[in-house]
Protein backbone atom coordinates (compact mmCIF):
# COMPACT_ATOMS: atom_id res chain seq x y z
CA UNK A 1 0.00 0.00 0.00
CA UNK A 2 1.30 3.29 -1.15
CA UNK A 3 1.21 6.45 1.09
CA UNK A 4 1.62 10.12 -0.43
CA UNK A 5 2.84 12.80 2.07
CA UNK A 6 2.51 15.47 0.04
CA UNK A 7 3.47 18.44 2.94
CA UNK A 8 5.78 15.86 3.65
CA UNK A 9 6.09 13.63 7.29
CA UNK A 10 8.20 13.07 10.21
CA UNK A 11 11.18 10.70 10.09
CA UNK A 12 9.08 8.80 13.00
CA UNK A 13 5.87 8.76 10.67
CA UNK A 14 7.85 7.66 8.07
CA UNK A 15 9.24 4.68 10.12
CA UNK A 16 6.05 3.34 11.62
CA UNK A 17 4.47 3.04 8.23
CA UNK A 18 7.24 1.35 6.37
CA UNK A 19 7.54 -0.96 9.41
CA UNK A 20 3.60 -1.54 9.36
CA UNK A 21 4.26 -2.72 5.52
CA UNK A 22 3.40 0.60 3.24
CA UNK A 23 5.48 2.17 1.15
CA UNK A 24 5.72 6.33 1.69
CA UNK A 25 6.68 8.56 -0.82
CA UNK A 26 7.96 11.78 0.37
CA UNK A 27 7.77 13.96 -3.08
CA UNK A 28 6.26 17.45 -3.41
CA UNK A 29 3.70 16.97 -6.28
CA UNK A 30 2.10 20.19 -7.62
CA UNK A 31 -1.40 20.33 -7.08
CA UNK A 32 -2.51 20.89 -10.75
CA UNK A 33 -0.55 17.34 -11.06
CA UNK A 34 -1.65 15.77 -8.11
CA UNK A 35 -4.78 13.92 -9.31
CA UNK A 36 -2.44 12.18 -12.40
CA UNK A 37 0.07 11.03 -9.75
CA UNK A 38 -1.97 9.65 -7.81
CA UNK A 39 -3.69 7.65 -9.86
CA UNK A 40 -0.56 6.66 -11.54
CA UNK A 41 0.79 5.14 -8.45
CA UNK A 42 -1.95 4.05 -7.50
CA UNK A 43 -2.19 5.91 -4.21
CA UNK A 44 -4.55 4.76 -1.39
CA UNK A 45 -3.30 7.33 0.95
CA UNK A 46 -2.83 11.14 0.63
CA UNK A 47 -1.14 13.13 3.42
CA UNK A 48 -1.29 17.04 3.43
CA UNK A 49 -0.97 19.75 5.91
CA UNK A 50 -2.14 23.61 4.76
CA UNK A 51 -0.28 23.55 1.12
CA UNK A 52 -2.14 20.47 -0.38
CA UNK A 53 -5.74 20.78 -1.04
CA UNK A 54 -8.36 17.94 -1.58
CA UNK A 55 -10.94 19.38 -3.50
CA UNK A 56 -14.31 17.17 -5.43
CA UNK A 57 -11.74 17.07 -8.01
CA UNK A 58 -9.89 14.68 -6.43
CA UNK A 59 -12.11 13.04 -4.66
CA UNK A 60 -14.12 12.40 -7.51
CA UNK A 61 -11.05 10.88 -10.02
CA UNK A 62 -8.64 8.94 -7.86
CA UNK A 63 -10.67 5.81 -6.60
CA UNK A 64 -7.74 4.05 -5.27
CA UNK A 65 -7.70 6.41 -2.48
CA UNK A 66 -8.46 5.30 0.86
CA UNK A 67 -7.87 8.21 3.55
CA UNK A 68 -7.03 11.18 3.50
CA UNK A 69 -4.98 12.73 6.28
CA UNK A 70 -4.20 16.29 7.87
CA UNK A 71 -1.13 17.02 9.82
CA UNK A 72 -2.34 19.47 11.95
CA UNK A 73 -6.00 20.14 13.11
CA UNK A 74 -7.83 22.90 10.98
CA UNK A 75 -9.19 20.87 7.45
CA UNK A 76 -10.72 23.93 5.76
CA UNK A 77 -8.81 23.01 2.77
CA UNK A 78 -10.38 19.65 2.25
CA UNK A 79 -13.57 18.47 1.26
CA UNK A 80 -13.93 16.50 4.44
CA UNK A 81 -17.75 15.66 4.28
CA UNK A 82 -17.88 14.65 0.88
CA UNK A 83 -14.58 12.61 1.30
CA UNK A 84 -16.70 10.60 3.73
CA UNK A 85 -20.13 10.85 1.62
CA UNK A 86 -17.85 8.79 -0.90
CA UNK A 87 -16.32 6.65 1.84
CA UNK A 88 -13.19 7.97 2.83
CA UNK A 89 -11.67 8.55 5.75
CA UNK A 90 -10.12 11.70 6.95
CA UNK A 91 -7.85 11.99 9.58
CA UNK A 92 -6.24 14.59 11.41
CA UNK A 93 -4.42 15.23 14.47
CA UNK A 94 -5.63 18.29 16.63
CA UNK A 95 -3.85 17.30 19.52
CA UNK A 96 -0.52 17.01 18.19
CA UNK A 97 0.67 20.52 17.74
CA UNK A 98 -1.17 22.04 20.33
CA UNK A 99 1.89 23.40 22.41
CA UNK A 100 3.55 24.50 19.99
CA UNK A 101 1.07 27.05 18.71
CA UNK A 102 0.44 27.94 22.14
CA UNK A 103 4.05 28.86 22.69
CA UNK A 104 4.87 30.64 19.37
CA UNK A 105 1.56 32.84 20.75
CA UNK A 106 3.35 33.94 23.52
CA UNK A 107 6.48 34.05 22.15
CA UNK A 108 4.70 37.10 19.94
CA UNK A 109 2.92 38.21 23.18
CA UNK A 110 6.33 38.77 25.10
CA UNK A 111 7.89 40.08 22.01
CA UNK A 112 4.88 42.46 21.60
CA UNK A 113 4.64 44.18 24.93
CA UNK A 114 8.68 44.68 24.89
CA UNK A 115 8.74 45.73 21.66
CA UNK A 116 11.28 42.78 20.70
CA UNK A 117 9.90 42.55 17.08
CA UNK A 118 11.01 46.08 15.63
CA UNK A 119 13.83 46.29 18.25
CA UNK A 120 15.18 43.29 16.06
CA UNK A 121 14.89 45.25 12.84
CA UNK A 122 16.64 48.37 14.03
CA UNK A 123 19.21 47.28 15.91
CA UNK A 124 21.58 46.01 13.57
CA UNK A 125 20.47 49.17 11.05
CA UNK A 126 20.92 52.01 13.77
CA UNK A 127 22.56 49.89 16.99
CA UNK A 128 26.01 51.28 17.24
CA UNK A 129 25.28 55.09 15.93
CA UNK A 130 21.58 55.49 18.06
CA UNK A 131 21.73 53.42 20.51
CA UNK A 132 20.58 55.91 22.75
CA UNK A 133 18.07 56.86 20.63
CA UNK A 134 16.59 53.13 20.80
CA UNK A 135 16.80 52.57 24.23
CA UNK A 136 14.37 55.63 24.84
CA UNK A 137 12.15 54.12 21.96
CA UNK A 138 12.05 50.66 23.40
CA UNK A 139 12.19 51.26 27.25
CA UNK A 140 8.65 51.78 27.27
CA UNK A 141 6.72 48.07 27.23
CA UNK A 142 4.96 46.27 29.72
CA UNK A 143 4.72 42.99 32.18
CA UNK A 144 2.47 40.37 31.26
CA UNK A 145 2.04 39.29 34.03
CA UNK A 146 -1.24 40.81 36.90
CA UNK A 147 -2.96 41.47 33.06
CA UNK A 148 -6.28 40.14 31.32
CA UNK A 149 -5.78 37.63 28.19
CA UNK A 150 -9.05 36.94 26.87
CA UNK A 151 -8.73 33.87 24.52
CA UNK A 152 -11.40 33.28 21.94
CA UNK A 153 -11.88 29.82 20.77
CA UNK A 154 -11.31 27.09 23.87
CA UNK A 155 -10.76 24.03 22.37
CA UNK A 156 -7.08 22.36 22.87
CA UNK A 157 -5.30 25.24 21.75
CA UNK A 158 -7.01 27.69 23.75
CA UNK A 159 -6.20 25.53 26.74
CA UNK A 160 -2.64 25.51 26.49
CA UNK A 161 -2.56 29.41 25.70
CA UNK A 162 -4.18 29.42 28.84
CA UNK A 163 -1.92 27.08 30.60
CA UNK A 164 1.03 28.97 29.85
CA UNK A 165 -1.06 32.66 30.74
CA UNK A 166 -2.02 31.24 34.60
CA UNK A 167 1.89 30.21 34.56
CA UNK A 168 2.55 33.76 33.69
CA UNK A 169 -0.10 35.21 36.42
CA UNK A 170 -2.34 36.75 34.20
CA UNK A 171 -6.02 36.39 34.65
CA UNK A 172 -7.22 34.27 31.97
CA UNK A 173 -10.99 35.01 30.30
CA UNK A 174 -12.45 32.94 27.54
CA UNK A 175 -14.95 32.30 25.10
CA UNK A 176 -16.38 29.63 23.05
CA UNK A 177 -19.63 28.75 21.33
CA UNK A 178 -19.77 24.66 22.44
CA UNK A 179 -17.64 24.64 25.51
CA UNK A 180 -19.40 26.29 28.86
CA UNK A 181 -16.53 25.95 31.17
CA UNK A 182 -13.25 23.75 31.59
CA UNK A 183 -10.79 22.64 33.69
CA UNK A 184 -7.03 23.59 32.83
CA UNK A 185 -4.44 21.66 34.95
CA UNK A 186 -1.11 23.11 34.56
CA UNK A 187 1.50 20.09 35.79
CA UNK A 188 4.76 20.91 37.43
CA UNK A 189 8.22 18.98 36.83
CA UNK A 190 8.03 17.45 40.24
CA UNK A 191 4.57 15.86 39.07
CA UNK A 192 2.51 18.34 41.51
CA UNK A 193 -0.56 19.55 39.89
CA UNK A 194 -2.69 22.48 39.76
CA UNK A 195 -6.58 22.51 38.50
CA UNK A 196 -8.44 25.70 37.37
CA UNK A 197 -11.93 26.03 36.50
CA UNK A 198 -12.66 28.80 33.34
CA UNK A 199 -16.08 29.85 32.90
CA UNK A 200 -16.65 30.94 28.96
CA UNK A 201 -18.44 34.53 28.22
CA UNK A 202 -19.71 35.88 25.09
CA UNK A 203 -17.14 37.44 22.61
CA UNK A 204 -18.68 40.67 23.32
CA UNK A 205 -17.98 40.83 26.79
CA UNK A 206 -14.48 39.33 26.43
CA UNK A 207 -12.71 41.91 24.06
CA UNK A 208 -14.25 44.54 26.36
CA UNK A 209 -12.21 43.53 29.53
CA UNK A 210 -9.08 41.54 27.41
CA UNK A 211 -5.57 43.49 27.80
CA UNK A 212 -4.76 40.89 24.92
CA UNK A 213 -6.80 39.14 22.79
CA UNK A 214 -5.70 35.22 21.19
CA UNK A 215 -7.84 33.92 18.62
CA UNK A 216 -8.14 30.02 18.70
CA UNK A 217 -11.00 29.41 15.85
CA UNK A 218 -11.10 27.72 12.71
CA UNK A 219 -11.91 28.93 9.27
CA UNK A 220 -15.35 31.64 10.00
CA UNK A 221 -17.57 32.26 6.40
CA UNK A 222 -16.88 36.00 7.43
CA UNK A 223 -14.68 38.17 10.40
CA UNK A 224 -14.97 37.25 13.78
CA UNK A 225 -13.03 40.46 14.43
CA UNK A 226 -14.40 43.32 12.46
CA UNK A 227 -13.59 47.13 13.03
CA UNK A 228 -16.80 47.03 15.06
CA UNK A 229 -15.66 44.48 17.49
CA UNK A 230 -11.97 46.51 17.63
CA UNK A 231 -13.57 49.22 18.34
CA UNK A 232 -14.94 47.46 21.82
CA UNK A 233 -11.79 46.18 23.01
CA UNK A 234 -9.54 48.41 25.44
CA UNK A 235 -7.35 50.79 24.46
CA UNK A 236 -4.03 49.52 24.02
CA UNK A 237 -4.99 46.05 23.32
CA UNK A 238 -3.15 44.02 21.52
CA UNK A 239 -4.21 40.76 19.11
CA UNK A 240 -2.88 37.55 18.01
CA UNK A 241 -3.42 35.36 15.48
CA UNK A 242 -2.05 31.83 14.99
CA UNK A 243 -5.86 30.44 13.94
CA UNK A 244 -6.52 31.30 10.62
CA UNK A 245 -6.31 34.27 7.99
CA UNK A 246 -9.73 35.41 7.16
CA UNK A 247 -11.64 35.47 10.90
CA UNK A 248 -9.27 39.05 11.44
CA UNK A 249 -9.97 41.57 9.27
CA UNK A 250 -6.60 43.45 9.12
CA UNK A 251 -7.38 46.62 6.98
CA UNK A 252 -9.23 47.22 10.43
CA UNK A 253 -6.46 46.16 12.18
CA UNK A 254 -3.98 48.44 10.29
CA UNK A 255 -6.40 50.95 10.90
CA UNK A 256 -6.96 50.75 14.96
CA UNK A 257 -2.99 50.57 15.06
CA UNK A 258 -3.06 53.71 13.06
CA UNK A 259 -4.90 55.40 15.49
CA UNK A 260 -3.42 53.60 18.74
CA UNK A 261 -6.45 51.64 19.61
CA UNK A 262 -4.42 48.70 19.18
CA UNK A 263 -1.14 48.63 20.61
CA UNK A 264 0.46 45.91 18.95
CA UNK A 265 -0.58 43.09 16.89
CA UNK A 266 1.08 39.37 16.28
CA UNK A 267 0.06 37.39 13.09
CA UNK A 268 0.99 33.66 12.24
CA UNK A 269 -2.05 33.66 9.44
CA UNK A 270 -2.79 36.26 6.79
CA UNK A 271 -5.85 36.84 4.51
CA UNK A 272 -4.12 36.54 1.37
CA UNK A 273 -1.70 33.48 2.19
CA UNK A 274 0.65 33.24 0.85
CA UNK A 275 0.70 36.66 -0.32
CA UNK A 276 0.24 38.95 2.76
CA UNK A 277 -0.46 42.22 2.68
CA UNK A 278 2.45 44.48 1.92
CA UNK A 279 1.24 46.93 4.40
CA UNK A 280 0.41 44.55 7.26
CA UNK A 281 4.25 43.01 6.55
CA UNK A 282 5.84 46.75 6.49
CA UNK A 283 4.17 47.68 9.80
CA UNK A 284 5.98 48.39 12.50
CA UNK A 285 3.47 47.65 15.17
CA UNK A 286 3.00 43.69 13.41
CA UNK A 287 5.10 41.02 14.76
CA UNK A 288 5.01 38.19 12.30
CA UNK A 289 5.84 35.00 11.64
CA UNK A 290 5.06 32.64 8.27
CA UNK A 291 2.44 30.53 9.59
CA UNK A 292 4.79 28.39 11.37
CA UNK A 293 2.60 27.57 14.35
CA UNK A 294 2.58 23.87 14.76
CA UNK A 295 6.28 23.74 12.96
CA UNK A 296 8.76 22.42 15.78
CA UNK A 297 10.48 19.23 15.78
CA UNK A 298 8.32 17.98 18.92
CA UNK A 299 5.11 18.59 17.08
CA UNK A 300 5.66 17.42 13.32
CA UNK A 301 7.36 14.52 15.58
CA UNK A 302 4.39 13.80 17.23
CA UNK A 303 1.93 14.51 13.99
CA UNK A 304 3.98 11.87 12.36
CA UNK A 305 3.36 9.22 14.15
CA UNK A 306 -0.36 9.89 15.03
CA UNK A 307 -1.22 9.61 11.29
CA UNK A 308 0.85 6.66 10.95
CA UNK A 309 -0.81 5.16 14.60
CA UNK A 310 -4.72 5.93 12.59
CA UNK A 311 -3.76 5.11 9.03
CA UNK A 312 -2.58 1.94 10.66
CA UNK A 313 -5.16 1.33 12.87
CA UNK A 314 -7.81 1.87 9.75
CA UNK A 315 -6.50 -0.21 6.84
CA UNK A 316 -5.14 -3.15 9.01
CA UNK A 317 -8.31 -4.06 10.62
Amino acid sequence: MKVLANDGISKSGITALEKAGFEVLTVQVAQEQLQNYINEHKIEVLLVRSATKVRKDIIDNCPSLKIIGRGGVGMDNIDVEYAREKGIEVINTPAASSASVAELVFAHLFGGVRFLHDSNRNMPLDGDTKFKDLKKNYGGGRELRGKTLGIVGFGRIGREVAKIALGCGMKVIASDNYVGEADITLDFYDGQKVTLKIKTEPVDQLIKHSDFISLHVPSQSGYLIDKEEISKMKDGVGVVNAARGGILNEKALLEAIEDGKVSFAALDVFENEPTPSIKVLMNEKISLTPHIGAATEEAQDRIGTELAKQIISILHK
